[in-house]
């Protein structure tokens, strides 16, 4: 005899909706070690039970939340890409600490699930090509050629530099932060004027 499938709620549902935004404000608030279906349905008043109706497991619900974070990080790139100094932006997408709370919470928690490291690794990828695709088509093979920096390697660049600085900073580190942002600014002033990569855009 079949097994009927267990039914999971729509994508589309406030409720599901509810959830997340709950489970995102515990995992700021608490961390991510907070994170349950009993606690997050207490935070989003609900019952357990609609919690597990929508997310049948806690990877269910934390890959979702990570999912939602990318998808902005994902949207935030793209408006850096079409504003009118991209490559600036870029880099204020990188160093913005905005998300510093979130990522590192869920970076501690990918050690620890293989499904959400999974998750997190294949949209590292997908979003470090399309940086690199964008990446070239700004500066020009003419002008990476001239750098001796193929666009993988500026990707990693500037989102290891901004890394650092923002996770330092969230310890309340500070030193060196200064002279390697303006390093990096006065690097980009280099290989890619503003104008010129307007120009080329």
């Amino acid at each position: 005899m079949a097994v009927a499938a267990r039914r999971i709620g729509a994508e589309t549902s406030a409720t599901r909706t509810l959830i997340l935004e709950a489970t995102e404000k515990l995992i700021r608030e608490e961390g991510y070690a907070a994170v349950s279906s009993r606690r997050v349905a207490a935070r989003a008043g609900l019952k357990p039970s609609l919690v597990h109706y929508y997310f049948p497991t806690t990877d269910d619900l934390l890959i979702e939340v990570s999912r939602r974070g990318a998808a902005e990080s994902d949207r935030m790139i793209e408006e850096a890409f079409a504003s009118d100094d991209p490559m600036r932006a870029l880099w204020g997408f990188f160093i913005d600490s905005s998300r510093t709370a979130m990522a590192l919470e869920f970076m501690a928690m990918a050690n620890h699930r293989d499904a959400l490291r999974a998750h997190m690794a294949a949209h590292s990828e997908a979003m470090r090509r399309r940086q690199v695709e964008i990446l070239g088509h700004l500066l020009g093979d003419r002008r990476l050629a001239a750098l001796d920096c193929p666009p993988e390697a500026l990707s990693v660049i500037l989102a290891g530099i901004g890394r650092a600085i923002v996770m330092e900073a969230n310890l309340g580190v500070s030193d060196g932060h200064e002279a390697a942002r303006a390093f990096v600014e006065r690097w980009l002033d280099q290989i890619a004027p503003a104008q010129a990569v307007r120009a080329d855009a």
